[in-house]
């Protein structure tokens, strides 16, 4: 798996929600076919930062104030995206001017074993057929699909239907701006 990552490779995996589609976030060449596969421009580059835990989110978040960080220790791994300020990192990183970005810590073993073994996150999307805003969740019909336009497809079983809880804290104020699995209300 580190081999395709390696090679400018396109994986989709399975997250503690829906499955996504990723490459490694160091790799221009993968993020650029990640742009091309999803069909945005890369200054329209909204994606989300998978890591493998808090230790190195500072690396790609300008600042995370006190109340902010006890919510990501008490929630994550699970099935939220938190949108903060980027650090200048991040545009040097994607070659591209990003004012925010989305921290993910997804609560399944195979992404986060990913990220550990490349020891850096994968930029992420959720997965969806072309023409459907439904989330595909069965492995067999997400290789039907997909199997000729990704590099590789991991089969973590039947995924959920359900998207991460994105909530917004670039105002210093979380919002929740896309109401997913997780229930922010129990953290904050």
């Amino acid at each position: 798996m580190l081999d395709v990552l390696n090679r400018d490779g396109l994986i989709i995996y399975p997250t503690d929600t829906v499955y996504a589609i990723g490459c490694d976030l160091f790799n221009k060449k993968a993020v650029e076919k990640l742009c091309r596969f999803l069909d945005i421009k890369p200054q329209r580059l909204s994606l989300s930062f998978i890591c493998s835990g808090l230790s190195n989110i500072s690396d790609y978040v300008k600042r995370i104030d006190t109340p902010a960080f006890k919510v990501l220790k008490k929630s994550l791994p699970g099935p939220f995206t938190y949108i903060f300020e980027a650090s200048n990192n991040v545009p040097k990183i994607l070659g591209i001017e990003k004012k925010t970005v989305g921290i993910r810590v997804p609560d399944n073993k195979i992404p986060l074993s990913i990220v550990e073994q490349l020891t850096h996150p994968l930029i992420s999307a959720s997965l969806k057929r072309d023409d459907e805003e439904e989330y595909l969740t069965d492995p067999d019909e997400i290789f039907d699909v997909f199997n000729k336009r990704v590099d590789l497809i991991i089969d973590g079983g039947a995924g959920g239907f359900t998207p991460s809880t994105v909530v917004d804290f670039t105002s210093g104020e979380p919002v929740v701006t896309r109401q997913g699995a997780g229930d922010f209300n129990l953290y904050w």
